[in-house]
């Protein structure tokens, strides 16, 4: 198991982020190993006209990560958290595994400021 893998595995929801300049970012709220053979993004299928406003939802709410294609397939190789943040729009970044300078019981600090953190759309 890479080093990467090895902080990303020791990561649980809920705990704490900081950045490399000491800002709370937020909480983690998904942790996702990174899987080699993830190297393609499917794009969803067709959504049809006659589907339900609920079921339109369902499908777009499933889409993690919510970045474009090209980021997306490298946060599924390479292992990423999702972070709730007040920082970002949307309320949620990225943290690729390789952005992990640390996890101990304080929670997760990264090696780089929060302000290069992709945001999710």
């Amino acid at each position: 198991m890479s080093q990467q893998q090895d902080s990303v595995s020791r990561v649980t929801t809920g705990m704490r982020v900081v950045d490399s300049t000491g800002v709370e970012v937020g909480t983690v709220d998904l942790v996702q190993r990174g899987d080699p053979a993830a190297v393609t993004v499917q794009a969803p299928a067709p959504v049809d006209p006659g589907s339900s406003l609920d079921e339109l939802i369902g499908s777009a709410a499933a889409e993690e990560p919510d970045v474009p294609a090209d980021l997306a397939a490298r946060l599924l190789r390479e292992g990423y958290l999702k972070v709730s943040t007040e920082l970002a729009r949307t309320g949620a970044v990225y943290v690729l595994a390789d952005r992990i300078a640390a996890v101990t019981d304080d929670g997760v600090r990264l090696t780089v400021p929060a302000a290069e953190l992709p945001p999710e759309e």
